[in-house]
């Protein structure tokens, strides 16, 4: 006997055998088991997700011999016919191939003729995006008054494309894309009954390489088993799907965490070594550091995904600066996106982690990152002088050192303690509080700590306490653990222990420095739009040639 792939040997023969889909499966069982049956059904979702097999189920629920309901009996000659494909009775249409007004003309002619065997003429039309505007039109009136005895079963991957005039005639269903663990669960049965030996992180890698689709997933995992010589290792699974393991990529930030350019690429090339995909290890960057800044700003979140190091990524998350991990984010993923667009994967894998070196937000009194993580380690003697950037780009960042070790990734690194006295004087208005924008500035508050900062007004000062007033469309920023941040960070600047109060203001706009910053930019807008205006040039053109000044064309000069 042939082999048969498992794609096709599991597939599912009754809605209690589909993974996920719970909200289509009880719609449907629900209309079959109280008669209350639509005459047209449009299922829709990505490739692999089930929509054709339930499109079948459905068919033999409707055409069993023992009784329509929806746990069809499996057994009789019409289960059985449907599940080999050769039911009568169950039209299957592709319309990817059959798109034109011709083909869905003669299904048309024969929709009017009673099933030969079953109780129901079933039309299963697959990827119905795919028919023209022609055919679309010809099936609007069958879709609208169709004979009694003839089901409608539409089924897309695209369903923006279809014309509203058919979807306000069909009941949708949505199909969800599946789960990493939805996955591994039913591969885990499929070769438990095989009878296939395997190890848990294989199931993981191949469970994310299916992307949300079940049929691709045991495609994969067919793959696997062949690579494998009948079982499934995680060492074969990787070398297959060209990917890398876990700990491969926690040590990318671990260079980074460290700001060494001499450690981030050998981890480059011992992950080239593995010829792997490059944008899979982005996309495995990306979501790592997803991972991390839910442990840094949801309390209480802990990694639950199989196979991930909670130790490492605990530690990373108290090494890595919150905007610093959106910031590595952001990089990965347009990383990903550019990498048809450089010279080679490679190339762009590396520029995008060395984009990551060197973008790093500078820290309040010159502080680099790994001196915020770690106690600063003594740079070689031998090192190259580092080239610094100009005075108004070192405001926005810094350029990393290549000479720092990286630091161990074990043990998680404790905060450092607040310091007794500030490098600089913290200075004060006339009041003897402390001046806000100033004070922002030492603290280094960038990111969403600065959002905070900035639509602040610093009020009075209650002993250690220092009072902020916000309009309520502010008050959802201060929040835990952006507050407990911004504590840490005012205190280091203040050489003392500090809190923050903050309170709802409400009537006239408290005077914050974003506030003061836009009442400066619209003054220089003006003053732009003006120093146009007045020039002599503008206004000779003006009057030889009837020009005239666009105002949102003009941008004020940025020194």
């Amino acid at each position: 006997m042939s082999y048969q792939v498992l794609a096709r040997k599991w597939r599912p023969r009754k809605f209690a055998e589909l993974v996920g889909q719970e909200h289509v499966v009880r719609a449907l069982t629900n209309a079959l088991d109280t008669g209350r049956m639509h005459h047209a059904y449009l299922f829709t979702g990505t490739r692999g997700v089930g929509k054709t097999t339930i499109a079948r189920i459905f068919a033999k629920s409707l055409n069993c011999e023992r009784g329509e309901s929806a746990d069809p009996c499996g057994e009789c000659a019409v289960c059985t016919a449907v599940d080999a494909g050769r039911f009568v009775d169950l039209l299957e249409i592709d319309a990817a191939s059959n798109t034109g007004v011709d083909d869905v003309r003669e299904v048309i002619e024969n929709a009017q003729y009673a099933p030969a065997r079953g109780r129901f003429k079933v039309y299963l039309v697959d990827e119905v995006h795919m028919l023209s505007k022609p055919a679309f039109n010809a099936l609007l009136k069958t879709l609208e008054e169709p004979p009694p005895h003839v089901k409608f079963l539409l089924a897309t991957t695209d369903p923006q494309k279809l014309p509203v005039t058919v979807l306000s005639r069909c009941l949708k269903f949505n199909l969800k894309r599946l789960l990493p663990e939805q996955i591994s669960g039913q591969m885990r049965h499929i070769l438990g009954a095989e009878n296939i030996p395997y190890e848990d992180a294989a199931i993981a890698e191949l469970a994310r390489g299916a992307d949300g689709s079940l049929r691709d997933g045991l495609s994969l995992l067919d793959q696997a088993i062949a690579y494998g010589g009948g079982s499934l290792r995680v060492d074969d699974v990787r070398a297959m799907l060209g990917s890398v393991a876990r700990g491969q990529v926690l040590g990318l930030l671990d260079a980074l965490a460290a700001g060494s350019g001499d450690a981030l690429m050998a981890e480059c090339t011992r992950i080239a070594s593995f010829s792997p995909d490059f944008g899979g290890v982005l996309d495995d960057l990306a979501s790592v550091l997803h991972r991390i800044q839910l442990i840094q700003l949801i309390p209480g979140y802990r990694p639950d995904e199989e196979g991930s190091d909670d130790g490492a990524l605990v530690a990373l998350a108290q090494q890595l600066a919150p905007e610093d991990v959106q910031l590595y984010y952001q990089i990965a993923t347009t990383g990903r996106r550019d990498l048809a667009l450089a010279p080679d994967a490679r190339t762009g894998f590396e520029m995008a982690l060395l984009r990551m070196l060197a973008f790093r937000p500078a820290e309040a009194g010159g502080t680099t990152q790994p001196e915020r993580a770690t106690a600063a380690a003594p740079r070689a003697s031998a090192a190259p002088p580092v080239r610094t950037a100009p005075p108004a780009m070192n405001e926005r960042m810094h350029v990393a050192s290549v000479a720092e070790p990286p630091a161990p990734r074990a043990a998680p690194v404790p905060a450092a303690p607040v310091a007794t006295a500030p490098r600089e004087p913290v200075a004060v208005d006339a009041r003897g509080l402390p001046h806000w924008d100033t004070l922002i500035e030492q603290a280094n508050l960038r990111g969403p700590l600065g959002q905070l900062a900035q639509n602040a007004a610093l009020r009075e000062r209650e002993g250690n306490t220092l009072v902020l007033a916000l309009q309520p469309a502010h008050m959802h920023l201060a929040v835990e653990p952006m507050v407990g941040q911004m504590e840490d960070r005012i205190s280091q600047a203040m050489g003392e222990r500090i809190r923050l109060r903050f309170v709802e203001e409400r009537g006239a706009a408290p005077e914050t420095p974003a506030a003061r910053a836009a009442n400066a930019r619209e003054a220089a807008q003006s003053a732009a739009e003006q120093a146009i205006e007045e020039d002599p040039l503008v206004q000779s053109l003006k009057r030889e040639f009837g020009a005239r000044v666009v105002p949102q064309s003009i941008k004020p000069f940025e020194n």
